[in-house]
């Protein structure tokens, strides 16, 4: 998400910076090109110019143009600007309003194909595990066809239950029905999930009203295409206006390189965006971030965000292993491919490398490098290929076994070459890194398991 706005953005800051001494007319200059990116990447127009006013009456003042670093105070200017931007109104509306008396139910609205149903299995994964709420989900979408089949099978997916369907039962029927159910089995949270339509209409909006006078939810929650553009924008607009929300979903944000309907639907509507969908697994979401996002669309990365990737599918017993490990010198082909593993659970490449400082930047290595989630794949079915003793003692690998090696795996004699080269190359780093006794200079100082194997130096 915001890949094609960062970049725009970076490459203005870039020559702010390099100017040093700012005049009044480089600044102005400077938030023109901003408002062109801005307006580029899909932001409201009304919106834009709210934007630039507020940062054109802080950076052109004379605590600007006079400091030691004018072209990063205007960075930081721009930065806070975006952070209030994207932060609601009230900061305790940032989480989601689960925690009155159960059962909470969550209603979830938007358009068909906006991801609603797959949005609300990813919730209800996530309240399970963060938030350890019994968690009921429903399917009031009597209309599309298989559409409460699907939530059965994400039910089944993700461990959750699901309300078993009753032909004929109306949405309101069944949101009462379900309602009644989390109070009388104990369940902290219901999720309703409605039915969407191709368009917006009246018909659509009366039936989530009266479901919304039924089942009196705690939150209801657009679920919104963040690659839509200015219909998001419009759609949420409406939503707001005649049914009432209380947050914004993003869907898709890993797909979307410019990102301007999320500043433009927390600003438009007045209510937060609370969650982002970042991939097709239904871990695939994420909390939504003032901060973190801000700073991911100026190219300072979110490395929060990468940390608590990390965390979640990084068992500690295992990193502590793999230190000690290295403090010995010692780094198998198997201790490679465990890292391809676990690279591979954080997500696609792009989003791992969108977190980083620089992303664009480091996005443009990867490509002359051509490193992407499909050579991963192919390094990985290499290692997986050999025999667990060669991938134990590399050495063992001579010019027969490549071949064997090569054809198990679908890759080829020199790809298996370049593997081996790139092991050799990262455990003489570890073995470096074991005499220094500590992890200082490794990878730019990130910790192991933060970068995967094969990434350009």
């Amino acid at each position: 998400m915001f890949e094609s706005l960062s970049e725009r953005l970076s490459g203005i800051f870039d020559g702010l910076k390099r100017r040093g001494a700012l005049k009044e007319a480089d600044v102005e200059a400077a938030l023109r090109e901003i408002r062109v990116a801005l307006l580029e990447a899909d932001v409201a127009l009304p919106v834009v110019k709210d934007f630039i006013d507020g940062v054109k009456e802080q950076a052109v003042g004379q605590n600007v143009l006079r400091s030691v670093t004018p072209g990063q105070m205007v960075v930081k200017i721009v930065h806070d600007a975006l952070v209030e931007m994207l932060s609601p109104a009230d900061p305790e509306g940032a989480g989601l309003a689960i925690h009155g008396n159960p059962p909470q139910a969550i209603l979830m609205v938007g358009l068909q194909g906006s991801g609603k149903t797959t949005t609300s299995a990813k919730i209800a994964k996530r309240l399970v595990e963060r938030e350890k709420k019994r968690v009921l989900m429903a399917s009031l979408d009597v209309y599309r066809p298989a559409a409460q089949q699907q939530l059965q099978v994400l039910g089944e997916q993700t461990g959750v239950p699901v309300m078993t369907p009753v032909l004929g039962e109306q949405p309101v029927a069944i949101a009462n029905r379900a309602m009644e159910t989390g109070r009388r089995e104990g369940y902290d949270v219901v999720i309703l999930d409605t039915a969407g339509r191709l368009a917006l209409d009246q018909e659509m909006m009366t039936e989530v009203i009266n479901v919304r006078m039924a089942a009196v939810p705690s939150e209801v929650l657009l679920v919104a295409d963040a690659m839509t553009g200015q219909d998001a924008v419009n759609l949420a607009k409406e939503f707001n206006d005649r049914v009432g929300i209380t947050g914004i979903v993003l869907t898709r944000v890993d797909g979307d390189g410019r990102g301007g309907a999320a500043l433009s639907m927390r600003q438009v509507t007045g209510k937060p965006i609370k969650l982002m969908g970042t991939g097709e697994g239904v871990d695939a979401i994420d909390g939504f971030d003032a901060n973190r996002v801000a700073g991911s669309i100026l190219g300072m990365g979110d490395v929060v965000g990468l940390v608590e990737k990390a965390a979640q599918v990084v068992e500690q017993e295992d990193a502590e292993k793999l230190a000690k490990k290295m403090m010995k010198g010692q780094f198998t082909l198997e201790d490679m491919g465990e890292q391809f593993k676990q690279l591979r659970k954080m997500g696609s490449l792009d989003g791992i490398l969108g977190m980083l400082p620089g992303a664009a930047k480091v996005k443009n290595a990867f490509d002359q490098h051509n490193v992407d989630d499909k050579m991963i794949a192919r390094q990985e079915a290499i290692i997986l290929s050999m025999t667990p003793k060669e991938r134990r003692n590399p050495k063992e690998i001579n010019g027969s076994r490549r071949k064997r090696i090569a054809a198990g795996s679908g890759t080829s004699v020199p790809e298996v070459n370049r593997l081996l080269k790139q092991h050799r190359q990262m455990a003489d780093m570890m073995k470096k890194v074991g005499k220094k006794g500590g992890l200082k200079g490794l990878m730019g100082g990130m910790p192991p398991g933060m970068m995967p194997p094969g990434m350009p130096r």
